[in-house]
């Protein structure tokens, strides 16, 4: 994400929880995510709980942070990334968002450059996180999703081919407790699923549909105690036999949990650039690096966590 930061930055504080669709006001979060057309780093005076009118959509080159104070994004709606590049959302609570068309982190038309890290999202009425419509390039790290049906989509529809495209990489997340599905649920596109901590799930933890592909590596996979054990699933079949591409490497199952990796064929590569490569650790070492995922607990704004 080098394209936020730079001599040409604007730093701007949030002093004011209202918010105004229609003209927002100086000191709102609208006003720093969508009216500033240049680099923007936004932080927050102090605690402070946001209800948003409509979806808040985020233009690029944007920086939300909210370290060192304790941030809500709550009751309504919550953030659109639309047409958007070089987004950063970090240390943020976001729940009880309610339905609202589309998605309700990552929007319709394609997004790139997207890190979407040490937030915690639970209780929606639809997803906590979508990445749809061609969007790519997205990291979601260090996140705790708890309480919740359908945690992350990647992939519009069935029909949206665009979404081929797409890459995401998963790491460090805490998934649980009760959550039921969509830890993600991909399609089309290419998801690299690592490092992560499943806390159980009801009818699965990653699934898929129209040739999508996964590389599963080094995540702790802890089955429920009663019900469905399998970790994956695969929506219908292919009269051609079974295209998911969906590979587990190096992963760690407990309480009888399974994985029905793809037979044959070749375990995706991520294919990141110098930057973007990062070492996967041992499974054994998922507790420990999933400890502090969600939002960090900073004392102030100058700790570095």
């Amino acid at each position: 994400m080098m394209n936020n930061i730079g001599n040409d930055l604007v730093y701007y504080e949030v002093t004011d929880p209202s918010d105004d669709p229609i003209n927002p006001k100086p000191g709102t979060l609208r006003y720093g995510a969508s009216m500033i057309q240049q680099k923007v780093w936004i932080t927050f005076k102090s605690d402070m709980k946001i209800t948003l009118a409509k979806p808040l959509l985020i233009s690029s080159f944007t920086a939300i942070d909210g370290r060192g104070t304790n941030v809500h994004i709550s009751n309504n709606a919550c953030f659109m990334i639309f047409k958007a590049t070089n987004v950063i959302i970090h240390s943020i609570r976001i729940h009880h968002c309610k339905s609202q068309a589309p998605g309700l982190v990552v929007g319709p038309i394609t997004a790139s450059k997207i890190w979407i890290d040490h937030n915690t999202l639970h209780d929606c009425e639809d997803g906590l996180l979508d990445v749809t419509r061609g969007s790519t390039d997205v990291t979601i790290s260090n996140n705790w999703f708890r309480n919740q049906d359908k945690v992350m989509l990647l992939g519009h529809d069935d029909g949206y081919i665009r979404d081929r495209n797409m890459k995401v990489t998963v790491v460090y997340n805490h998934f649980g407790p009760n959550c039921n599905q969509r830890m993600p649920r991909i399609r089309h596109g290419y998801a690299h699923v690592a490092n992560n901590l499943y806390q159980g799930w009801m009818q699965y933890a990653i699934g898929g549909s129209k040739e999508p592909s996964l590389k599963s590596q080094s995540n702790l996979f802890i089955a429920p105690k009663s019900g469905n054990k399998e970790v994956t699933w695969r929506k219908g079949s292919n009269e051609n036999g079974d295209r998911w591409e969906f590979h587990s490497v190096g992963d760690v199952f407990e309480n009888g949990a399974s994985f029905t990796a793809t037979e044959g064929g070749r375990v995706p590569k991520p294919n990141y650039s110098e930057e973007q490569r990062f070492k996967v650790l041992d499974a054994k070492s998922v507790r420990f690096l999933t400890k502090s995922s969600g939002v960090l607990r900073c004392t102030n704004k100058k700790s570095i966590c």
